[in-house]
């Protein structure tokens, strides 16, 4: 086995970790207080190719590959929570779900803008009663002609109010497979007439990603703005999370790699009883184990990405990073207040924000209970 990166892996994190530290990271608190998202940073990552790292460059991309992606990922996370949400729902959820199932016209027309960085796509899935349960969606699509026409609603919608176009899933009206109503995918440009986007979300955490509400009132759109398989809208999105989960894993890293740095340079400047707290066993243990887990997180990602890389199955894989990064991102974050006292709990010492953001990670893109079902079922449960 082999975990060494390779050249063009160094590379892209070392590019991400200057970038994101120098650019992004100084502007984390006034993004968190203004809940602003950071248009001109999105502007500047797709100058510098980090839209479309995963992505073959004959459609605007890098050509690189998961593992890269997921180093990116961790390095923006790490700098700022909201941003780093955002740029995962930019390439998992926005642009991967054209690359895996779209025509080669798709791909052309719409991929080529989202990876070299001149255009940026929402993927609409989750409605007000269609949450864990996501195949219980209640929007539909009619074939009306050369027409689909499109009437729902979906909510908590992840840079929505940017986008050039959202990709929705919607019940074909009509249509039953198995007894179980066919659900497609649709390409959706974000102007067309009856697309109504509200960002009205007061959040607690990642504020500076972009969130939306997006009422869909008999929008029309043309037959060949079906993603791929138009029976196969089901399994695309679940194949698509499975690939957004290991992003989401890399970004619960990044911000408890962040909340780790904050806690173990104020161990050492913070004096109490004569010594600074780093001296006392207490909290070198609590820094023991961050430490430790946050390897352990890193490792987990790395490998989901590596087979999802190699073409090997992966959903077990991207379930167990997700749920584990997660989970321990919370505890990583928790025990950085703990470790700051009084002073975590203020706004300036920045740790406070550092579990704001990280709480969304055992929420999205799958609860925690979602994911151990996900693995229980891998395990023939």
């Amino acid at each position: 086995m082999d975990f060494e990166l390779s050249a063009e892996q160094r590379m892209v994190k070392d590019l991400a970790r200057e970038f994101a530290q120098a650019e992004l990271k100084p502007l984390a608190i006034e993004l968190d207080r203004d809940s602003r998202f950071p248009e001109e940073i999105f502007k500047k990552m797709g100058e510098l190719g980090l839209l479309g790292i995963p992505f073959p460059e004959e459609y605007g991309g890098s050509g690189g590959d998961t593992i890269s992606y997921a180093l990116a990922v961790e390095e923006i996370g790490r700098a700022c929570g909201g941003s780093g949400l955002s740029y995962a729902a930019a390439v998992s959820l926005g642009a991967s779900p054209i690359y895996y199932f779209g025509t080669e016209e798709q791909k052309k027309k719409y991929l080529t803008p989202l990876a070299s960085g001149k255009g940026l796509a929402s993927f609409g899935l989750t409605e007000p009663n269609a949450g864990s349960d996501a195949g219980g969606t209640h929007t539909t699509a009619k074939l009306e002609g050369d027409e689909y026409v499109i009437n729902g609603e979906k909510c908590w919608i992840t840079n929505a109010g940017f986008a050039d176009f959202i990709t929705v899933t919607a019940a074909v009206a009509g249509k039953e497979k198995n007894g179980k109503k066919v659900i497609s995918a649709f390409i959706v440009p974000a102007d067309a007439e009856g697309v109504t986007i509200r960002s009205d979300y007061e959040k607690m955490g990642v504020r500076a990603s972009n969130t939306c509400e997006i009422i869909l009132e008999n929008v029309r759109v043309p037959k060949e703005n079906v993603l791929g398989d138009p029976d196969g809208g089901f399994k695309q999105f679940l194949y698509t999370l499975d690939g957004g989960r290991i992003s989401i894993a890399a970004l619960s890293v990044g911000i408890a790699q962040a909340a780790f740095d904050r806690a173990l340079a104020y161990s050492k400047e913070r004096i109490q009883f004569g010594q600074s707290i780093s001296k006392f066993q207490a909290i070198q243990f609590k820094l023991a184990d961050m430490a430790m887990e946050i390897e352990l997180a890193r490792n987990m990602v790395l490998k989901a990405a590596w087979l999802k890389d190699k073409g090997k199955p992966f959903t077990k894989e991207s379930a167990y990073a997700k749920l584990f990064a997660s989970e321990m991102g919370f505890r990583t974050c928790n025990q950085a207040i703990q470790i700051h006292g009084g002073n975590g709990y203020m706004r300036e010492y920045e740790v406070e924000r550092y579990l704001r953001d990280i709480k969304l990670m055992e929420i999205g893109e799958g609860t925690s209970e979602i994911q151990r079902l996900v693995i229980s079922r891998q395990l023939g449960c």
